[in-house]
């Protein structure tokens, strides 16, 4: 059991590592072409806090027999950080400050969750505290594709849904759900649970409009532009972007050459 735990981990590592690279193509333009364009820095900043609440979760201190869940959420949290990081060194004055108050806001909430669990909780109800936290935002993360599903389905065609990223998606939630189980861990089995089967809804309709690829016919501005925050998200393995609709136009380019 021991061992299908560490194997099943490892894998959930792989996979998740391949999400939080997808941004890569995207922050190479950036850096290539010193702007940041249309893009949002909003969904970098939101991973950013989910990876450093989940990495917490997995401390020893946290959560015991959860290590590879701190080993690749804290990776994560260096990647995002650095993608941050370069989008408010080119990112105008304006996007700028405001990237700039954002991470400021990720820092602090991630500095009050773990002051709270340390000095004001401890045993389960710290594990309990930090792993709702850690949950909260996992499940945002994967609840972002549902824009992307409903856009398929009203256009009957996946152009707007690489293949790719839904399959690991579909691998990762499936990886972290049966560490969770195996491991006992509501926190990991119920967030990587709706992971799972959002990725195999994905690939489900991407099996069924395959064919259909490049033949849309029409899709309006707000449907669109509600996929590319979900698809931003996604990556980053993914939260909301309400405010953001309209600054995400690129992204989808991106990520379809990357794939």
């Amino acid at each position: 059991m021991q061992i299908a735990h560490f194997i099943f981990g490892i894998f959930g590592n792989a996979t998740a590592l391949f999400l939080f690279l997808a941004p890569v193509v995207t922050f190479t333009r950036i850096i290539k072409r010193k702007s940041t364009e249309d893009f949002s820095g909003v969904p970098y900043n939101m991973t950013l806090l989910n990876c450093l609440l989940s990495a917490w979760y997995g401390m020893p201190f946290v959560s015991p027999n959860n290590i590879l869940v701190s080993t690749i959420n804290g990776t994560g949290a260096v990647i995002e950080a650095i993608y941050v990081i370069i989008f408010i060194i080119y990112a105008p004055k304006k996007p700028r400050k405001r990237m700039s108050g954002l991470l400021v806001l990720v820092i602090s909430l991630f500095t009050m969750v773990a002051l709270v669990s340390i000095f004001a909780l401890h045993g389960q109800h710290r594990r309990f505290f930090c792993g709702m936290a850690a949950t909260i935002f996992s499940i945002c993360m994967y609840g972002s594709p549902l824009s992307i599903m409903r856009l398929v389905v009203k256009t009957k065609s996946v152009e707007f849904m690489p293949f790719f990223l839904s399959l690991f998606t579909f691998l990762c939630g499936t990886s972290w759900f049966i560490f969770g189980l195996l491991g006992s861990d509501l926190f990991v089995t119920v967030p990587n649970g709706c992971g799972c089967a959002l990725g195999a809804i994905q690939l489900i309709l991407y099996a069924i409009y395959r064919n259909n690829k490049g033949e849309v016919e029409q899709v309006d501005e707000k449907a669109t532009n509600k996929y590319e925050d979900s698809i931003e998200m996604n990556h980053a393995n993914i939260y909301s972007n309400n405010n953001n609709k309209s600054h995400l136009v690129n992204v989808n380019v991106d990520v379809d050459d990357k794939v």
